[in-house]
């Protein structure tokens, strides 16, 4: 099923905090992911901080629980209605996420969340130079200092400017997998960082912030074929290169050799599916392990 993505374009916004996750989006969505990129703002031209000014559709969309609306922050939050911003669209903001959608919002572009009252009780955060005025202005919002991203309620805002391009891979990644967020970083040529509130960090985003193309290749196919048997000879052969060169590449690049490597995804995904109350059997089956004897040794190494 296809998402829409609409961005909410306001007056003087940054370009950096629009084309970062709307480049993110649109790499998803060329790579497999089900993505509609839409752009809606009160007027038709819109300036931007950086004088390239823009052109929105002035219609909201039709929207679902599955889609996202985004607010890109601008420049300059000098009091509560600048820029200003109509009752009616604050009100599609609340109603969307009523109906069980997403918001999401970077750097100053919380503000708007705040006028919406979406922030009022949730953890929230924006640029390091604006989270005191955030604070300040919107009482009941939880501002979280010194993160790149929050999400607490369907409620995601992100830190200033490039964090944008965080948010996205994190929601990308919430959605299709980390295998996909990974390959959007790898196309973007960013480093994939999912280091926002949640300490928890995925093994396919943790080791991809090498510039070995041949280990990034061999990765991806890792990645979509854990819970298969992957020889080292067919891995040496996707990469282009002898498997002695592959693990040499690898250990230098991820710390780690391919074998291991997939017995780490492996063992994450047996971890998650145990969580939502799968049996270490059937965890161990549905991920590749020949045994559940295997799977108990590596928790228990790993604890």
């Amino acid at each position: 099923m296809t998402s829409k993505v609409v961005f909410l374009l306001l007056p003087r916004l940054h370009l950096l905090d629009l084309a970062g996750p709307a480049q993110a989006f649109d790499t998803a969505a060329n790579l497999g992911g089900a993505y509609d990129l839409r752009y809606v703002a009160e007027q038709v031209d819109v300036p931007t901080a950086q004088g390239l000014p823009l052109r929105a559709e002035t219609t909201w969309p039709d929207l679902g629980p599955d889609d996202l609306v985004l607010v890109p922050g601008w420049r300059g939050m000098a009091s509560v209605d600048d820029p200003p911003l109509s009752e009616m669209a604050l009100a599609a903001l609340r109603r969307h996420h009523r109906a069980g959608g997403t918001v999401a919002s970077v750097c100053s572009g919380a503000d708007i969340l705040g006028r919406a009252g979406l922030l009022d009780g949730r953890r929230c955060t924006t640029h390091h130079d604006l989270q005191q005025a955030l604070a300040e202005r919107y009482p009941k919002a939880l501002v979280q200092r010194d993160v790149l991203f929050t999400d607490h309620d369907r409620v995601v805002t992100s830190a200033g400017i490039a964090s944008g391009i965080d948010l996205s891979l994190y929601l990308i990644a919430q959605r299709h997998g980390p295998a996909l967020a990974a390959r959007v970083a790898r196309s973007m040529v960013v480093y994939a960082r999912r280091n926002g509130e949640d300490p928890q960090d995925s093994v396919m985003l943790r080791h991809r912030s090498h510039l070995s193309d041949v280990v990034h290749h061999v990765q991806d196919l890792i990645d979509a074929e854990f819970a298969s048997p992957l020889p080292l000879a067919r891995l040496a052969a996707h990469g282009g290169v002898s498997e002695r060169t592959l693990t040499r590449l690898f250990v230098a690049s991820v710390g780690t050799t391919p074998l291991r490597y997939q017995q780490t995804l492996r063992l994450e995904r047996a971890e998650h599916l145990i969580g939502q109350g799968w049996s270490i059997e059937s965890a161990a089956r549905a991920t590749g392990f020949e045994d559940a004897r295997m799977l108990r040794r590596l928790r228990a190494r790993a604890g």
